[in-house]
């Protein structure tokens, strides 16, 4: 095999490994959420508390528990939360803790990437003159030289040189998705009830769809409700997982 025709399948098989990735983003999206729990530890010798009943509210004033968005985001987070065994209470005194929520996007940043590019040398087909010579021998037995000149196609070739490496800048957004519950009493000394468990999630990229994100950042508190993470860890969810056709039906 000639160095053009390794050339070509080498490219073919970027290319082809591409067209997978990217063929597999339209089908089932995979994102990379950051998840940060916290949980008040149970007192040694009590067993874990069982199936508790919340109520859901926010703090943040800036958002409007009448709009649509907050109904469809909190009605994600109720589909998380019965996946844990909890129930909203029939009102705010009856339930064991109050489920504080939070959501938005922040200020869009800089962020500096490395980004890959092959190097590609294509040579495109073209025609050349080509002479070539011609003997023919005569019935006389006279040998007959002359040179003849034509043109040649010369197909084109492709030739992978490398891979080239960059630093960008790329402006991403953060969304987030924020719960806090705390148990179901009054402040004390104007110190707020004490928090029982909270989850923080996040997403970074140079997306604007808020509304895309949240059954994604919604899935990922499901799994850490109750837990301790230690310290902000990634996990990555695909849009076609369980758990994120789970928060999409809803109840």
């Amino acid at each position: 095999m000639n160095s053009n025709n390794r050339s070509l399948l080498t490219v073919a098989a970027l290319l082809g490994a591409t067209a997978v990735v990217f063929t597999g983003c339209n089908t089932t999206e995979t994102y990379t959420v950051q998840v940060d729990a916290i949980a008040t530890p149970t007192e040694v010798g009590k067993p874990a508390p069982a199936a508790e009943s919340y109520h859901i509210r926010t703090r943040n004033p800036q958002l409007d528990e009448g709009s649509l968005r907050y109904k469809e985001v909190t009605d994600y987070v109720r589909t998380a939360l019965s996946g844990k065994g909890m129930y909203e209470a029939p009102n705010a005194e009856q339930a064991d803790v109050v489920i504080d929520v939070d959501y938005g996007m922040d200020a869009p940043r800089i962020k500096y990437q490395t980004i890959s590019t092959p190097i590609i040398h294509q040579q495109p087909s073209r025609m050349v003159s080509q002479t070539r010579t011609i003997t023919r021998v005569t019935s006389t037995g006279e040998t007959i030289t002359y040179l003849v000149t034509e043109q040649v196609l010369v197909p084109g070739s492709t030739e992978f040189l490398g891979i080239q490496e960059s630093i960008q800048p790329v402006i991403v957004y953060e969304k987030f998705l924020k719960l806090s519950a705390r148990t179901n009493q009054e402040a004390d000394e104007g110190r707020p009830a004490p928090e029982v468990w909270s989850v923080n999630v996040s997403a970074e990229d140079d997306s604007q769809e808020l509304r895309k994100y949240m059954p994604i950042l919604a899935s990922a508190t499901a799994d850490y409700i109750g837990t301790n993470t230690k310290e902000s860890k990634p996990v990555k969810i695909k849009e076609g997982d369980e758990v994120v056709t789970f928060i999409k039906k809803g109840m």
